[in-house]
C-alpha cells in the first residue's frame, strides 16, 4: 500500500491507498512541536486501530507547507517503515508544468490540489482550497498551472474578527436562515458564511474570465460543503483532493 501524507498549517491528512484505491484515511492535528518519534506513535497507532501491518506499507509520498514536519515526517517513513519518501514540490518527474514567476513558491498542497482536479475533470479548471486561507488556483486549457488568488480562510478570518472585535463573540460557522441577522450571533454568522459564499463567486468570475474557457470548478477542504451548498459556480466537491493528486505524483515518479 501507499502512505499518502497532506501536511497543512491545521491538520495533517493521512491516506492509504491499495493501488488507484483509498482504502483508509485519518485527520489530526498540526503541531510543529512535536519530535517525528512522537507522530511515529501517533501513526503507527492509527495503523493498530485498523489492523494494518506496517510491513504491508510498500511507498510514501508527502506534500507539506510546513518545513519543519516535512523533516519530521521524512525521518519518520525512514526510520519506521523503511522508506524513502517523495516530496511533492522536489521531484525529479514534475508532473504539471507551473507558469508562475517562481514556481518554486507554489505550495506542494496546490500543486497535488491542481492534479487532482485535472486527473478527475480535466482541464481547464478552477480548484478552490478550504483551509488555513482559501485558494484558487488556475489551470489552464493545456494543463498548465497558471497561478493563485490567496485569501483569508474562513475559520482564520472569522477567528480575527472576533479577536479584533471586544464586544463580537466567537460563533459556531453555521448557516443562518437570514441574511439579515436579528442577534450578532446570526449577524457573525451571515456575514461570515454568506460573505465567504460572495468572494468565491466573484474571484471565480474573474478568474474564469482570464483563463477564456468554461472551467470546471472543484472545491476541496474541511469547510468547502458548507460554502458550496451557497453558490452555483462549484461543480464539485473533493475531500481527498490532495491525496488523490499525492499519489498521481508518486506514481509517476516510480
Amino acid at each position: 500500500m501507499l502512505l499518502c501524507v497532506d501536511i497543512g498549517n491545521t491538520n495533517i491528512k493521512l491516506g492509504l491507498y491499495r493501488k488507484d484505491q483509498l482504502v483508509t484515511h485519518w485527520r489530526i492535528f498540526t503541531d510543529p512541536s512535536k519530535l517525528s518519534d512522537e507522530y511515529a506513535v501517533v501513526l503507527l497507532s492509527l495503523f493498530e486501530t485498523e489492523n494494518i501491518n506496517k510491513h504491508e506499507i510498500s511507498g510514501c509520498a508527502i506534500s507539506s507547507v510546513v518545513p519543519d514536519l516535512t523533516i519530521a515526517f521524512r525521518d519518520l517513513v525512514k526510520r519506521h517503515l523503511g522508506l524513502e519518501p517523495v516530496i511533492v514540490g522536489n521531484v525529479k518527474k514534475p508532473v504539471i508544468h507551473i507558469n508562475a514567476s517562481n514556481p518554486k513558491e507554489v505550495g506542494p498542497d496546490l500543486i497535488a490540489n491542481a492534479v487532482g482536479a485535472i486527473s478527475r475533470y480535466g482541464a481547464p479548471c478552477i480548484v478552490i482550497g478550504f483551509g488555513t486561507a482559501t485558494t484558487f488556483s488556475a489551470v489552464s486549457a493545456n494543463g498548465d498551472f497558471e497561478g493563485v488568488a490567496i485569501a483569508p480562510g474562513i475559520g482564520t478570518g472569522a477567528e480575527s474578527l472576533f479577536k479584533a472585535g471586544a464586544m463580537l463573540p466567537a460563533v459556531d460557522l453555521h448557516k443562518p436562515d437570514h441574511v439579515i441577522g436579528k442577534n450578532t450571533i446570526l449577524a457573525l454568522q451571515s456575514g461570515v458564511i454568506y460573505g465567504f459564499a460572495g468572494l468565491v463567486e466573484g474571484l471565480v468570475k474573474r478568474i474564469k474570465v482570464e483563463l477564456g474557457g468554461d472551467a470546471k470548478v472543484v472545491a476541496t477542504g474541511g469547510l468547502a460543503s458548507l460554502i458550496a451548498s451557497e453558490v452555483d459556480c462549484i461543480d464539485a466537491v473533493e475531500p481527498e483532493l490532495t491525496l488523490l493528486g499525492v499519489r498521481i505524483i508518486y506514481e509517476k515518479n516510480q
